[in-house]
């Protein structure tokens, strides 16, 4: 990555395509005007004001229940005409690439991450100068924009434009303008888990003691000195506890919980159920790019933590599922060193169910 000035701020270039094919234009006037969005899918900014949902949204029924916050793409397109930015918020969530771009990095990264969109009219501003409470990564998909970045009391600009990436630290100063023509730009936020979040969950741990529930003594106000020697007896107990603490343990509590917390992406899962009993040994299966598979042995039990979820089988699973760990592709067939016909077809086809796998079509 290439360092634009003596700072944390980079710039990355790239082919313009692998970013464009993203996010395109033609993408967002499908996800405005032919998908049902709600608000806060989607948000309108004007000269640095968000508007108010119910210039944005109309009232509609589905089955005789009324739907709320559902977007009018006509309202907003008026807006947009005027001069707003349009926001798609949470793209990794309903936008297939930005989802299993979102899903890499945070697999990768270990912190969770998110996707925004800006579409902006040309020679328009959406949000005033402000700073971000987790880093950021931009790119532009469409016309250029330009940047004002504040790091170290100075001011730098960039011009990002399709095929260059700009990467903005946490609580960085910027603002964007667009220039001769609509500028589309993605957001990729990633929100940092830090040592204080982890201490903070261990000594939870050591203060779920019932000990420390107890009342602070009476009468210490005039007598501090009594509440001082009290805490310092207290404070040698909370230091000896978290001492007991294992370190592996921990750690690996905080890997479990990361990879049971990440919303499921089941792109094809209903195909794949419906020809689940058409497995065969000579069934090409592909492990999805966007589930995890890490193995554990714990309890005597292989946990097989899938990013969503996690599956328990029993240990002798491990050989074969390694090899699925190791292989994005195989056949049915490719499991018979460590299983018979029977037991591969009943594994593939839970993993297909369960979504680490997906039926090659």
């Amino acid at each position: 990555m290439e360092k634009v000035w003596a700072s944390h701020v980079h710039l990355h270039h790239t082919d313009p395509a692998d970013l464009v094919g993203l996010l395109s234009l033609d993408d967002v006037d499908h996800l405005l005007t032919s998908v049902a969005l709600r608000t806060p899918a989607l948000r309108v900014v004007k000269d640095g004001t968000v508007l108010p949902a119910s210039q944005l949204t109309r009232s509609a029924t589905l089955a005789g229940a009324p739907l709320t916050g559902l977007v009018d793409a006509r309202k907003v397109l008026d807006h947009f005409d005027a001069g707003a930015t349009v926001v798609l918020q949470g793209l990794h969530r309903y936008w297939p690439p930005l989802t299993r771009l979102v899903r890499d990095l945070e697999l990768t990264l270990g912190h969770p991450c998110q996707a925004n969109a800006y579409l902006t009219p040309p020679g328009s501003q959406g949000f005033a100068r402000h700073s971000d409470t987790h880093d950021v990564f931009v790119f532009q998909t469409l016309g250029r924009k330009q940047w004002e970045v504040v790091e170290a009391g100075e001011e730098r600009e960039v011009m990002l434009e399709p095929g260059l990436s700009m990467y903005l630290p946490t609580g960085t100063p910027h603002s964007a303008r667009s220039q001769d023509r609509t500028s589309l730009h993605v957001t990729v936020g990633i929100n940092r888990l830090t040592w204080r979040q982890l201490l903070r969950q261990v000594s939870d741990r050591v203060l779920a003691d019932e000990r420390y529930d107890a009342p602070l003594p009476a009468g210490y106000l005039a007598e501090p000195g009594r509440l001082a020697e009290e805490l310092a007896h207290q404070l040698a107990a909370f230091t000896g506890g978290v001492g007991t603490l294992d370190a592996g343990v921990v750690a690996g509590d905080r890997v479990a919980a990361f990879l049971r917390e990440r919303t499921p992406v089941l792109c094809g899962g209903l195909a794949d159920r419906v020809h689940l009993d058409a497995i065969d040994d000579d069934t090409d299966l592909v492990r999805r790019a966007t589930a995890a598979c890490v193995l554990e042995v714990r309890e005597g039990r292989l946990v097989v933590l899938l990013g969503d979820r996690e599956l328990r089988m029993p240990t002798r699973l491990r050989g074969p599922m390694e090899y699925i760990r190791d292989h994005p592709a195989f056949r049915v067939r490719d499991l018979a060193p460590w299983l018979d016909q029977d037991s591969r077809l009943v594994v593939a086809r839970r993993l297909v169910r369960e979504g680490l796998l997906r039926i090659e079509q």
